[in-house]
């Protein structure tokens, strides 16, 4: 069997879910897992993991689809050979972070794990104030950047929240700002799969546990890696 990972778009009424699945079993295929990603304006965002008997038959899968009034399929690719599960993910992310025994490891754990977790090209702490990097896994655009987007988020309250953004970039702040107390962020990158609400909550979860263990531990704060 060969699975894929079905990003669509449904209308947000009873049955319609159930539409899908059934032209998914048109072409032999099974629903194997459902992840709800967003909500609002009378649509739902979910991501389908779907077994085929054979790639070839992706593109009939998507025809398929495509005759359901109203559903449309905002990306499709192959699933990782190992299969994330984003409760299980996350769960141990938070594990990791807890278990963190310095600063440097905090943010290095903190950093690969939410790469892995939210599926990102790359993912770094930056601390907002020097314009430094403090932690990076995968190639981020350059610090001057970063902290140029986190500034032009901020006026906006929907996106500080969570509730929006770009698609291409995710974040979320490292603590509260506060006089005399670094400024840090965790952002996050991918193209051609948009960061949604769901996501964008968990990433907010994730910082708020990590804001927990950087009390915990004081202010041992590591060297930058980069600078601006």
């Amino acid at each position: 069997m060969e699975t894929f990972v079905v990003r669509v778009w449904v209308p947000d009424r009873p049955g319609a879910l159930g539409q899908v699945a059934s032209r998914i079993g048109a072409v032999r295929g099974s629903v194997v897992g459902i992840d709800i990603l967003e909500r609002g304006a009378g649509r739902a965002i979910d991501e389908l993991v779907v077994e085929l008997p054979d790639a070839s038959l992706v593109s009939l899968l998507l025809a398929e689809i495509d005759q359901v009034d109203g559903v449309d399929v905002e990306d499709v690719r192959p699933a990782p050979a190992e299969l994330a599960d984003p409760r299980l993910d996350a769960l141990e992310t938070a594990a990791l972070l807890v278990g963190a025994a310095s600063f440097s490891q905090l943010l290095d754990s903190l950093v690969a794990h939410a790469r892995r977790d939210f599926g990102s090209e790359w993912a770094v702490v930056i601390d907002l104030d020097e314009r430094t990097l403090l932690a990076s896994h995968g190639a981020p655009p350059p610090p001057a950047w970063l902290v140029a987007f986190v500034a032009g988020s901020e006026s906006s309250a929907a996106v500080s929240a969570g509730e929006c953004g770009p698609d291409d970039v995710a974040w979320a702040p490292l603590g509260e700002a506060t006089p005399g107390q670094a400024r840090l962020a965790l952002l996050l990158g991918r193209q051609g799969r948009p960061f949604r609400s769901r996501e964008r909550h968990q990433l907010a979860a994730l910082c708020k546990i990590a804001q927990y263990v950087m009390t915990n531990l004081g202010v041992d704060r590591p060297l930058p890696i980069a600078a601006s």
